[in-house]
């Protein structure tokens, strides 16, 4: 029976040793938590928005769009539903992303965890890896006073974003030993800090809005609910722009992020309706001339950034000042210095190039026998499903792939 090793107890580890286990191996999946599925835990805001109805090309980014694809397209959306179903998951469905219908995150990690036991993949858990090297034609992982030892070997130890659910990068530095190279990472999915302190002033507001942000000629859009904080932007579309904001940055790029809080208005339109206003409430002062269509907090700063006094009525603004007004509702800006760093995001973005494996086995080009699978590759998935769903994908993939016998591959 083939021995099988994965380094990782996380969505694609669990799947990797699930699917290496169903299809004959004798698995061993090493773990440094406590338990395997941490990370899992506080997906979703704790509820696990463990895949999306809608796959979109534009929904994976990575060096290799077409490699993803042919992946996805091997172990779709459609398979994971299919597999947490057998498993006993119901699916619940918002807007295409989909959940447990318990509402619990735990569900999908306790689910995964019992497949694996009753398939009796051996949980190493609380071990830590220090060292992983190719023997003829074997592998061993070595913790400080044991030896791991295993005919395949699958790597699918995260990332080094969210740092407090065990992901600390150790997946690149095993992947480079054994001959593969590492793009990045930079973070992803996370907040992104501004240069303009005043932007403190709205910290707690939250209004729907058009992101674009803008690295030199290049243009990345999303539209949802903007989050202002203390340092800077968050909320989901900020969240689906960042991995270009923090690989460009990590460049030497200057990144600038615009905020239009009324897209579908024409622009045209935008300056009648605050003339309208104008005309229809004369007496009214500054922020008062925008209650109830803009939060308080914002309106405010629109004025701010547009030099109106906030004692000036509405009948003594001058077009200039209207035309003003508009173009802040409109194009608010901000310089991006930084990301909130892998603390706080999600994923990461780069990790080993699609180009370094044969084809959609996950296996190295480079090291017979060895699998990667999950974050660990060049793959970031947009908020929405699409990171897990990679790691299902992958993790299934190279699981299978690694229970193959020799000569078989």
């Amino acid at each position: 029976m083939k021995q099988v090793l994965v380094i990782g107890g996380g969505a694609s580890g669990l799947m990797a040793a699930i699917a290496a286990a169903e299809n004959g191996a004798k698995v061993t999946l090493i773990e440094k938590n406590k338990t395997v599925g941490k990370k899992l835990l506080v997906t979703g805001n704790g509820r696990c928005n463990f895949t999306n109805l809608y796959q979109h090309p534009e929904s994976y980014r990575g060096g290799d769009p077409a490699f993803t694809a042919q992946a996805l397209a091997a172990f779709s959306a459609k398979d994971a539903v299919r597999f947490f179903e057998r498993l006993g998951i119901g699916v619940k469905e918002r807007e295409g992303w989909l959940y447990p219908a318990s509402g619990q995150a735990s569900s999908i990690a306790s689910v995964l965890r019992l497949e694996a036991e009753r398939l009796r993949v051996k949980l190493a858990c609380n071990t830590t890896i220090k060292e992983i090297e190719r023997k003829n034609s074997h592998f061993l992982a070595k913790t400080d006073s044991w030896t791991y030892e295993g005919d395949a070997l699958v790597l699918a130890c995260g990332s080094k974003a969210a740092p407090e659910t065990g992901s600390d990068g150790d997946g690149y530095r095993f992947a480079e030993a054994l001959g593969h190279s590492v793009t990045g990472p930079f973070p992803a999915l996370t907040g992104l800090v501004v240069a303009e302190q005043d932007c403190g002033k709205l910290a707690g507001v939250r209004a729907e809005a058009l992101v674009t942000l803008r690295v030199g000629s290049e243009e990345y859009q999303d539209t949802g609910e903007v989050q202002f904080t203390s340092y800077g932007l968050s909320g989901i579309p900020v969240f689906q722009v960042s991995r270009y904001a923090s690989a460009a940055l990590a460049e030497g790029k200057s990144c600038e992020i615009q905020l239009d809080f009324w897209p579908e208005l024409p622009g045209v339109e935008m300056e009648r309706m605050l003339t309208e206003r104008m005309h229809s409430l004369p007496n009214r002062c500054g922020a008062e001339l925008l209650l109830g269509v803009f939060p308080e907090k914002l309106s405010r700063y629109f004025l701010e950034r547009a030099g109106i006094s906030t004692q000036k009525c509405g009948a003594r603004w001058t077009e200039k000042e209207s035309l003003v007004l508009a173009l802040q509702i409109r194009r608010l800006g901000f310089h991006v210095v930084k990301s909130l760093g892998f603390d706080h995001a999600q994923v990461c973005a780069g990790g080993v190039p699609l180009g370094e494996l044969k084809g959609i086995s996950m296996e190295s080009s480079f090291t017979p026998g060895l699998y990667l699978a999950g974050e660990l590759l060049d793959v970031d998935g947009a908020c929405g499903g699409y990171n897990l769903q990679w790691a299902w994908t992958s993790g299934y993939l190279a699981g299978r792939a690694a229970a193959e016998e020799k000569g078989k591959s």
